[in-house]
Parts: C-alpha cells; structure tokens; sequence
C-alpha cells in the first residue's frame, strides 16, 4: 500500500476539484490529507497570491472554463462565489484539530461551502453548522483556532509545502514526487504502482 500526501487549501477551485476525486483515484492506498496556507506559500515563492487576476483575458477566460468543464466531467458541483477571494485560515485550522484519518469529509463539506453553495469560509455560522453536522464540538474548535499550537501547525504545514517544491494547490506527492494539479491523477495513479520517471 502506497501513501498519497494531498496539499490543498480550501480557497483553490482546481483544490476543491482534486478533493472530490482523490480518495477515488487512490482507491487501495492511503490519502494523507495535508491543509496549507496557499497564500503565504505564494508569498514565500514569489508568486502572486491570486494568479488568475494576473493573467490575460484569454488565459483567464480558459482557466475560468477549465473548472467547469472538470466539473461536468466529474460530475460534481460548482458554482464560483460571488466572494473571492476568500480567507480559508480559520477552516483551514479547523481541519487540523481533528486526527488526519477523519479531515477528508470534513474537508470536502468546507470545499463544498465555498464552491458548491456560495458560502464564505470566514462565516462562523456556517462553520458552526458543518461541524455540528460532522458531530464536532463547534464552541471549542472555533475557540481553538486561536490557539498558538494550532496556528502554528498551519505554519509548519505551509514550510514543509515550500520546502518540499509545492508551486500549488491541489499537489500531491507519492514516494517524494511532486505533482500539481486536478489533472495530474494519472501521474499520481501511475506513481502508486510504482512509476519511477525516467526523466523529471
């Protein structure tokens, strides 16, 4: 059984994507659900920290498509929010209280908030009512996103992103390959096998 470590941040529509098929495409081996801080890997990086505003009509109006027509292929839900960007700290340090094991549904219910309803991650009521629905004590996760331990799991979560070459969200590394993007799962499917890149 082979171990795919799944980088994500909740304020990607291509992360959301990648999360509705992860544990599909890795279906017999382990998901290893890894929360960072997009923004601030951007930062470190150098790279702007919302990229498509960067890009030229025609490059935006692509990507812009993109996600839904990965959308329609896999059959999921999107609808891009009328708020972005948004901050996903708080959601992301909600993630990281519970064991690794149990963050993929919690985590999909925060993507779905988001890119499926039209939510906004910083709402605490609509927090409140995803982990209530996940049977999480709500008062004291909230509470603890203050928490200096839990701020500074995030911190150590975004560094090992940066060290370990991450450009993005969603990325996924299997024995040390990194690779970036919804549309890579045949590299990483190929990589659970045992696929050593000749070259790259």
């Amino acid at each position: 059984m082979a171990v795919c470590e799944f980088f994500y941040d909740f304020s990607s529509p291509f992360a959301y994507l990648g999360a509705t098929q992860v544990e599909r495409v890795c279906a017999g081996h382990t998901v290893v659900w890894r929360p960072f801080l997009l923004g601030a890997l951007f930062k470190e990086i150098g790279t702007p920290v919302v990229p498509i505003a960067t890009f030229v009509p025609a490059k935006a109006a692509i990507a812009m498509q993109d996600q839904y027509r990965w959308a329609e292929h896999w059959g999921v839900p999107l609808e891009f929010p009328d708020q972005f960007p948004q901050k996903s700290v708080k959601a992301l340090r909600l993630v990281l209280q519970i064991d690794a094991e149990k963050r993929g549904p919690l985590s999909l219910s925060l993507f779905e908030l988001m890119w499926a309803h039209n939510g906004e991650l910083n709402d605490e009521a609509s927090l409140r009512r995803i982990l209530e629905r996940h049977n999480l004590d709500a008062d004291h996760m909230l509470t603890k996103t203050q928490d200096p331990s839990i701020k500074q799991k995030l911190k150590d979560n975004t560094a090992e992103a940066v060290t370990r070459g991450i450009c993005g969200a969603p990325s996924y590394i299997v024995n040390e390959l990194v690779f970036w993007g919804q549309d890579r799962f045949e590299f990483v499917q190929k990589a659970l096998n045992g696929w050593v890149p000749q070259k790259g």
